[in-house]
């Protein structure tokens, strides 16, 4: 009986210790997780408007390149279609219809082909995330593709809104 006894005071012991040592040690985790989340800082490209990727600066020109939007379309057509409208309408993501003038173009260049740390480290991108609830793939687009994306937008939005290119001004 003493035995039994001793061996019950042992392991609810061990139960309180341990439960109390994961309890301060996750205490100190999180201390660690907020002071490194706040020691972090937001890089300027996102600042910017501009997400994170390769695409710091992306030239527009007018009149629109007309060779590259018809690439454009064909990529859009292949990869993008099945999730993705051309107007407002959110089917899987978002809608594409006047996205150029939300969205800077090397946003745009750089969701598209650097999808994965956009999600990861992109608020915009992560808001969109929260949104459609689908992660958005990483369709392995190159950079001349995306500029040709980009391309076919700009001819979307001016067809769908009238203008294109808003988001470059502010």
């Amino acid at each position: 009986m003493k035995t039994l006894k001793f061996l019950t005071t042992v392991i609810l012991a061990s139960i309180f210790i341990y439960a109390c040592g994961s309890k301060e040690q996750s205490s100190n985790e999180s201390e660690t997780d907020k002071q490194t989340s706040e020691k972090k800082e937001v890089p300027e490209s996102i600042k910017m408007g501009k997400g994170v990727g390769e695409f710091t600066e992306v030239e527009v020109s007018d009149p629109l390149n007309e060779e590259w939007v018809a690439r454009g379309e064909a990529i859009y057509d292949m990869k993008c279609s099945a999730c993705h409208k051309l107007t407002d309408q959110k089917v899987v993501g978002p809608g594409f219809q006047g996205v150029t003038n939300r969205r800077k173009p090397e946003w745009i260049m750089n969701m598209i082909t650097n999808v994965d740390v956009m999600l990861a480290e992109d608020p915009t991108a992560q808001k969109l995330l929260e949104e459609c609830m689908t992660r958005m793939p990483n369709q392995n687009i190159k950079p001349d593709d995306a500029r040709k994306i980009l391309e076919f937008f700009r001819k979307n939005d001016m067809e769908k809104v009238g203008k294109k290119d808003e988001a470059i001004k502010s």
